[in-house]
């Protein structure tokens, strides 16, 4: 597909496809083929994170929308999972939520959720991408009387906060003091409002989103932040948001940051111990530290592992029944409760267990040893076919036979960005340098 990636459509603002008037089609190609026939009115919910673009890309959407007969509710800022959530809850044909994620701000992208709150099928979104690019035939327009209407929902917030406070079952955080990092994104108001109605005291930074400074040297992409302030303030533990509020990173009472892995290491445990982990299996995937893998087996916890991507572990979870997968990138989807990361969700949980074990988050974070591993990413003029490149197929094989079941190598490109990204990992910190040094020089030599 040319506009859909590995999370939806994204890319710089004012250039194809970030563009008002890719919106606009975008919205009337949605309603085109999600709408029901069987309905005088369709909804479509839109949120947005903080980038300045977002009113840009907002307006041009709707206006797509309601040409096509779609009423639109509008709840501004909110995370990602939030606009997942109310979509489903408020019984929309479709939700967008208008995000680049982690990106910085000048770019901005386009996620949608169907009525169930899961993102589209990949028939979907092609079929979507073909009314967008023109290749399928134009509906006719529609009378006047027939335009739908755009309504701001006022209350979206709270709807999300109840929700959320629930799936914890309202654990009360008297005592605990926590550092909580929004990131400028659309976190900035709801993260700290939850954290607080639960009891907790809280120490906000990234909370003043002036729609240029998103992610920038703060959120889940620079937890060195919120750990700074964790050790300044004695808090006991810190929490940062990218975004859209679908990732997040902790950092234990010392300021360390504690790896994706052993997170979803301790939730998966935690999880299990409640009889609440489904099959015994934990979802994450390929670039998931070795160390995990090994330390799931000790606890008699299955790992199966996806491709890269959140929408990777959540389809691998609804086709087998599991219920808690996510990415050492900070992605945790508690399937019980959610169909999408939800980073704010995941705090309440890794929250509730420290609460029921009486521990630190650095004793629960303990329960793996992380091979050393290192992740370069690379920036690329061009994407090759990795089978293309003789040089770098030769120390792949080199390297697949040299490291046996010590290590591990793993080299793809990034789905939103042109990167490349080389991850190694080994039982000897040492080898780990060596091959990712020898990787980079052969891609440069190949690809430039």
């Amino acid at each position: 597909m040319k506009l859909f990636g590995t999370d939806g459509i994204r890319g710089r603002v004012n250039e194809f496809p970030i563009t008002a008037e890719v919106a606009l089609r975008t919205g009337k190609a949605v309603a085109n083929v999600l709408r029901s026939s069987g309905s005088r009115r369709n909804r479509v919910l839109i949120g947005k994170d903080t980038r300045i673009s977002g009113y840009m890309l907002e307006t041009a959407l709707t206006s797509g929308l309601v040409s096509m007969g779609m009423d639109v509710y509008l709840v501004g800022p909110l995370p990602t999972p939030a606009v997942a959530h109310l979509t489903k809850s408020m019984g929309a044909t479709a939700g967008i939520m208008i995000t680049a994620s982690h990106n910085p701000y000048e770019d901005n992208g386009l996620k949608i959720f169907g009525p169930d709150g899961y993102k589209l099928s990949d028939d979907l979104e092609a079929l979507i991408e073909r009314h967008i690019m023109g290749d399928e035939p134009e509906a006719a327009p529609l009378p006047p009387a027939q335009i739908g209407k755009a309504t701001r929902i006022d209350d979206a917030r709270g709807r999300y906060i109840e929700f959320a406070k629930h799936t914890a079952d309202n654990i009360p955080l008297h005592g605990k003091k926590i550092v909580i990092d929004c990131g400028h994104g659309a976190a900035y108001f709801i993260a700290p409002l939850i954290f607080k109605e639960l009891g907790a005291e809280v120490i906000v930074i990234g909370n003043q989103p002036d729609g240029l400074n998103i992610n920038a040297k703060c959120g889940a992409l620079h937890p060195e932040a919120a750990g700074e302030l964790v050790r300044q303030h004695q808090a006991d533990l810190g929490i940062s948001f990218d975004g859209d509020a679908d990732r997040v990173i902790f950092t234990d009472a010392n300021g360390q940051v504690v790896s994706g892995d052993r997170v979803l290491a301790l939730c998966a445990i935690g999880l299990k111990e409640q009889g609440k982990l489904k099959h015994d299996t934990l979802v994450a995937t390929v670039m998931s530290n070795l160390g995990l893998i090994e330390a799931m087996k000790k606890h008699g916890i299955k790992v199966e592992c996806t491709a890269v991507g959140d929408r990777s572990v959540i389809e691998c979870m609804r086709k087998n029944g599991y219920s808690f997968g996510g990415e050492n990138s900070g992605h945790l989807i508690f399937g019980d409760h959610v169909t999408t990361g939800d980073g704010i969700l995941s705090a309440l949980q890794v929250l509730r267990m420290m609460d029921e074990k009486k521990s630190t988050l650095a004793e629960l974070a303990a329960v793996m040893h992380e091979y050393p591993a290192e992740l370069a990413n690379m920036t690329v003029p061009s994407k090759p076919p990795l089978d293309s490149l003789p040089k770098l197929q030769k120390l792949m094989r080199e390297a697949t036979a040299e490291f046996g079941e010590i290590g591990r190598h793993l080299i793809r490109y990034s789905g939103t960005e042109n990167k490349i990204r080389v991850l190694v990992e080994h039982r000897e910190a040492e080898e780990v340098r060596s091959w990712v040094a020898k990787f980079s020089t052969a891609i440069h030599e190949e690809i430039g």
